[in-house]
């Protein structure tokens, strides 16, 4: 088993290598540079100015040696400092805004797991029942939900019309003279529905990926002979069925993080949270090259972890895979 996840892990460098590549290149097509979005127009700038502010950048190299260096500095964990008017170490500004994305992608992924599940079993139990023909139709509505349009819906129905829940932020304004139960209470609050957003679209899809798993396994002759040796319903679908229903379902879920770190841009800048997601969106607009790239690697890798520990659980239901 340990040599198995030490393959995937060798395997993960390659490929995060050319995702910085690939990104690396892609945004510098871009129409503009840092230097469009802070001079602007401005014709008091001279050109001699705007050369060596380019310089200062290093935007005046060819694009293979801006990666080259950059690539060296990564090698250290050295991000660079932002291109906005503060110069922050692109390193501070994550570790100041990961933490709160991280949590909202963590409780999404449990979110999906824990209701997927559930529905995609019974759906497949109860096939043609009342309840899987409401759950089909609700599974249909979630792929056609956009979530930005999910969000405002939520934000106009529980946080304004019935104003049970904040419409945005993190805390409260009295966070701090709140007790430690009453700060667990107001950030419980606030992460209800940017998580329940997050959850929704993977939820539709993977119950409804999870029913069809069921429906092929109860098709196997090992679930014909299980239930000709008399094992109760519940064994049969919980410890045979469910256990070989769930190897696809692991891999899927762990390619479902990628769109969950990709949609937390969407969430947090709708729900006013500030974490990764948006200050990637505010780095976009500024064209703050060290900081895109920044986000794209601690989400590149995030995501390529996410995908080890989807081969792990892999390999724990399938022993096969060990060897």
């Amino acid at each position: 088993m340990g040599v198995y996840i030490f393959k995937r892990f060798l395997f993960m460098i390659p490929i995060l290598i050319g995702i910085t590549l690939i990104s690396f290149f892609v945004i510098h097509l871009a129409p503009g540079n840092p230097l469009t979005e802070q001079l602007g127009l401005n014709p008091k700038v001279s050109m001699s100015a705007r050369t060596q502010l380019e310089k200062l950048y290093g935007l005046n190299k060819p694009l293979l040696i801006q990666y080259t260096e950059w690539l060296k500095r990564i090698a250290t964990f050295n991000f660079g400092l932002s291109f906005t008017a503060n110069h922050e170490p692109v390193i501070t500004e994550i570790k100041r805004t990961i933490g709160i994305t991280i949590i909202i992608n963590t409780l999404a992924i449990i979110f999906i797991f824990i209701f997927s599940i559930p529905i995609g079993v019974l759906s497949a139990v109860k096939q043609n029942s009342l309840f899987d023909k409401i759950s089909t139709v609700l599974v249909f509505i979630g792929f056609a939900a956009p979530s930005f349009w999910v969000a405002l819906l939520l934000i106009i129905f529980f946080g304004i019309d019935l104003r049970i829940l904040p419409i945005g932020g993190i805390t409260s304004i009295g966070y701090n003279s709140l007790s430690l139960g009453g700060k667990i209470i107001d950030i419980g609050k606030h992460l209800v529905m940017p998580v329940f957003v997050a959850g929704f679209g993977g939820i539709a899809g993977l119950s409804r990926y999870l029913r069809g798993n069921m429906l092929e396994v109860y098709r196997q002759d090992y679930i014909m002979a299980a239930r000709a040796k008399g094992l109760k319903e519940r064994v049969v679908i919980y410890k045979h069925a469910l256990k070989n229903a769930l190897i696809p379902f692991i891999t899927i879920l762990g390619l479902s993080v990628p769109g969950l770190i990709g949609g937390s841009v969407i969430i947090e800048t709708i729900f006013d949270i500030n974490g990764m997601g948006r200050l990637f969106y505010q780095s976009v607009l500024a064209r703050d090259y060290p900081t895109i790239m920044g986000i794209l690697v601690i989400g590149a890798i995030l995501t390529l972890l996410g995908n080890l520990m989807a081969d792990t659980a892999y390999a724990l239901v399938d022993p096969r895979l060990r060897k």
